[in-house]
């Protein structure tokens, strides 16, 4: 029998004002517009230093799209002012220079961490990036097994982002490593993201480990997708890549273990910022997959659902 102790979450009913959504968006264009004929820059001046298309800032200063933290913070950045002050309203509230105020005086990484907590949890997009599932932890976990288990459940297209790498590429990832290092790898790990979420509004997918150490690749993970970390214990994680036949992890080191205990400390707090934790240590595949489904699919604000959702 399951002892685990049960944790219920109970998730609060939010209504969010379209109509105020759009005002903001409008908003948000005309100040980019603004601060950009401020700076005495070009439209397509901007769109090359701030990394995004001519045609997509065309938009964003329209008022027709909603731009994500990471593009916000390439526009402001190539315009030379501080995110806050991009997105601080002519006329602000107290409230609002409160808020503003606080973030002020966080730390870069603390001012991204609370930017993005508020951009996935109050932004109209968020029924959207849940119908995304993405599982993300260490090889080993169990991610690839679920990933296709549930995917076939829910009837969503799935996809491994180490094989669609290694497709765009035309290699194995071996030999994308060989010929392009770890920033070719990851540039192409951004594209294939990137494309798959543009492609998809639902779906179920895998990606590897080390997405975590790339920010803008696992924000972008993070803004677009309900996100599973699936981990295990470093004994498990070890014994299943070597059931598996790959001996590879015990290889050229005596140690293996203890760094694979390091790469788990030092990733912890990256992967927390996952929707949901799933452990898979001592649990059998089918008990697993009940938890998963259980997290997918009880994403009504009158549902709770039992697990480990990450705060």
């Amino acid at each position: 029998m399951d002892t685990t102790p049960k944790v219920e979450i109970h998730v609060p009913t939010r209504f969010v004002d379209e109509s105020v959504d759009t005002e903001f968006i409008q908003a948000l264009g005309i100040r980019v517009r603004e601060s950009r004929a401020r700076h005495g820059m070009s439209r397509k001046a901007l769109a090359v230093n701030a990394e995004v298309s001519e045609r997509y800032l065309a938009q964003v200063e329209s008022g027709e799209t909603n731009p994500s933290i990471i593009v916000l913070r390439h526009v402001a950045h190539a315009l030379g002012i501080s995110l806050i002050e991009l997105l601080e309203p002519q006329h602000s509230s107290p409230e609002y220079r409160l808020i503003a105020g606080f973030l002020e005086q966080l730390s870069p990484a603390r001012l991204e961490e609370a930017l993005l907590r508020l951009m996935r949890d109050f932004g109209n997009e968020d029924a959207a990036r849940r119908k995304r599932i993405a599982l993300v932890g260490l090889r080993g976990a169990g991610k690839s097994s679920l990933g296709r288990a549930l995917a076939a459940e829910l009837s969503l297209p799935f996809l491994e982002l180490n094989s669609a790498i290694e497709a765009e590429a035309g290699m194995n990832l071996n030999e994308v490593f060989m010929l392009y290092g770890q920033p070719g790898y990851r540039r192409l790990e951004r594209r294939c993201l990137e494309g798959f979420i543009g492609r998809h509004q639902s779906a179920v997918i895998t990606v590897g480990g080390g997405i975590v150490s790339e920010a803008e690749t696992f924000n972008l993970l993070l803004m677009n997708c309900f996100t599973v970390w699936v981990k295990a214990s470093p004994e498990e994680h070890m014994s299943r890549v070597i059931a598996q036949g790959d001996f590879r992890p015990m290889e050229g080191s005596t140690e293996a273990m203890e760094d694979l205990r390091r790469i788990l400390r030092a990733r912890e707090s990256l992967y927390s910022k996952a929707d949901f934790t799933l452990d898979t240590t001592g649990r059998r595949p089918e008990e697993c997959l009940a938890r998963l489904r259980e997290a997918v699919t009880a994403l009504k604000p009158a549902n709770t659902t039992h697990g480990e959702p990450n705060e």
